[in-house]
């Protein structure tokens, strides 16, 4: 019974992992996106809506680089793991031009 106890745990723990990790994921593709939206009008105020999008979907906003017209963007979200604790769980996305050219200032 504790083995099974044992392994159930293990696998509640990855699925939480993994939730989290898609979570932190989505949160940076939806920020880059709007940052990359406002890249060349706004670098700065790129950066804020980044941060807010990221905020209102439950996670933090740890960097934000505009280069050009592309937006890097990396989020960040604690979880509360059985026997590890408190961890992060990072996510990243970078958004620009879908042509692949860079618009240059």
């Amino acid at each position: 019974m504790g083995l099974l106890m044992a392994i159930a745990l293990a696998l509640a723990t990855v699925g939480s992992v993994r939730v989290a990790r898609h979570r932190a994921d989505s949160a940076a593709d939806l920020s880059a996106l709007a940052a990359a939206r406002l890249a060349l009008i706004d670098p700065e105020g790129a950066c804020a809506r980044a941060a807010e999008l990221a905020t209102s979907n439950g996670v933090e906003l740890t960097k934000c680089e505009i280069t050009d017209d592309v937006a890097d963007i990396w989020t960040a979200l604690p979880i509360s793991l059985p026997l590890l604790g408190t961890r992060s769980v990072a996510g990243r996305s970078r958004a620009g031009p879908a042509n692949g050219q860079h618009s240059k200032r």
